[in-house]
């Protein structure tokens, strides 16, 4: 059996054996292993075999019993497989443990997740955030990365030169990691200046799971002409373009990076200045792929990232998208009777487009106020702001003051000084959605519900 493990990084063209341990709370409706085979395939390895273990707690060692290890180290040899990859995260010394018993590369949920941003940021901020979330995960390892040049000795009481090597690598990722974040914290900062450059302007952000189609939905209502592939995590970099809503007017519409069940604490934490969009946005689009058999697992799981992000309480739509390829209508009816307010489109056919910029024009009105606002002739800089603000519908005139009818967002209603004018609220004027009153928030989802 080999002793010193290839650990060159990333899985392409290498051959594949995907290893699954369920432990309680854990388990999933779609087929096991399933999307690991999915994020498996689109790092550019072949998978080869699977094997799964159901357990109350995993073992400290090997993450895996004894029995199923021996099971495991038989199935690698039986498929000469380069790599072993688990659906779960392993601590430095599992991995450890696990590449000398099986003699292979062994892989986590994490670094498979790692190798595949890496590959696909395309980006200068996309590249130091990946790179970031790389260090600060093989920071821990870097001992194992050295074993090999470890066992070089120099004579009694010295230290081999892996060690020496060892240390001086630490050094060095450890102020790489300073220098990223410094680098990072500067890109988030002018990120939140740009965002808010464009707070004359209604945003609309993209959020969901990774292949959902959020970006072939951005294509078909705004024909962007962005990447849009069948492959998970094909988005990892914010685009932001102009959609014009019928009867209301241009918004921002923002594509995002897609979550994914257990998403990497380092990696949303180093995607923080690309987040920024959906921080800031007025209205976010969940858009959820209602094909998938783990839909409901993968609503949940976008909304446990969201809490993560802390803008859980975010208004937010519900877009069940792909619902050309669902061939059971009842599917659609059991998804619908548990969010009633979700919108159902087809980004590809262009199916349910209408509705949904109807339901985000409904939405996005919700936060407006019809008012009167009342002021002194003479105020020109209040009536030019109401004009820049917000829609003029109706103005009328007496020798001393002036009445503008507007149609306003009410953050900016808030910034009129009580003392410059007389601000009365009018009934709404915009109408309803087809499917009734559009409900923003949560559906009373609750975070860690797995259905």
């Amino acid at each position: 059996m080999p002793t010193d493990i290839d650990r060159k990084q990333g899985v392409d063209s290498e051959t594949a054996v995907l290893v699954g341990v369920e432990l309680p709370g854990n388990n999933l409706t779609e087929e096991p292993l399933e999307e690991l085979s999915g994020l498996a395939e689109t790092a550019g390895a072949e998978v080869v075999a699977r094997l799964t273990q159901r357990r109350e707690t995993p073992d400290k060692t090997t993450y895996l019993g004894k029995g199923k290890l021996d099971q495991l180290t038989q199935l690698v040899k039986a498929t000469d497989a380069d790599v072993v990859i688990f659906d779960n995260d392993l601590s430095p010394a599992q991995v450890r443990n696990l590449e000398q018993a099986l003699g292979v590369k062994v892989l986590d949920r994490t670094e498979l997740i790692l190798d595949i941003f890496s590959t696909r940021a395309q980006t200068h901020e996309a590249r130091l955030a990946v790179e970031l979330a790389q260090l600060e995960y093989a920071l821990p390892r870097l001992k194992r990365m050295w074993t090999h040049l470890s066992r070089m000795k120099m004579g009694v009481g010295m230290r081999g030169p892996g060690e020496k090597q060892l240390e001086t690598d630490r050094r060095l990722v450890e102020k790489r990691i300073v220098d990223l974040r410094r680098d990072l914290d500067k890109i988030h900062r002018r990120r939140e200046r740009e965002v808010d450059g464009r707070s004359d302007h209604m945003t609309v952000s993209l959020v969901g799971y990774t292949n959902a189609g959020k970006s072939t939905l951005m294509n078909r209502i705004t024909g962007a002409g962005v990447l849009a592939q069948d492959k998970l995590f094909a988005t990892l970099d914010t685009r932001t373009r102009r959609w014009t809503l019928p009867g209301w007017g241009p918004v921002l519409l923002s594509d995002t990076v897609g979550f994914i069940r257990e998403l990497p604490h380092r990696l949303i934490a180093s995607f923080k200045a690309t987040l920024e969009e959906a921080h800031q946005a007025d209205l976010l689009l969940h858009v959820a792929d209602a094909s998938n058999p783990s839909v409901l697992d993968q609503i949940s799981a976008v909304y446990a990232v969201l809490a993560e992000l802390g803008i859980e309480q975010k208004d937010t739509l519900l877009v069940l998208n792909k619902v050309d390829r669902m061939e059971d209508p009842a599917e659609l009816t059991k998804l619908l009777d548990r969010y009633p307010s979700a919108i159902t489109v087809s980004a590809v056919t262009g199916e349910g487009v209408e509705q949904l910029t109807k339901g985000v024009s409904d939405a996005l009105s919700a936060g407006f106020v019809d008012a009167d606002i009342t002021f002194p002739v003479q105020n020109g800089r209040l009536a030019a702001f109401i004009a820049k603000n917000g829609e003029i519908l109706s103005r009328t005139h007496t020798n001393e003051e002036t009445t503008i009818h507007c149609r306003m967002p009410r953050k900016y209603i808030g910034r009129i000084d009580a003392a410059e004018a007389t601000i009365q609220e009018r009934k709404p004027t915009i109408s309803v959605g087809d499917r009734g009153n559009t409900t923003l928030g949560r559906e009373s989802e609750s975070v860690d519900e797995v259905a």
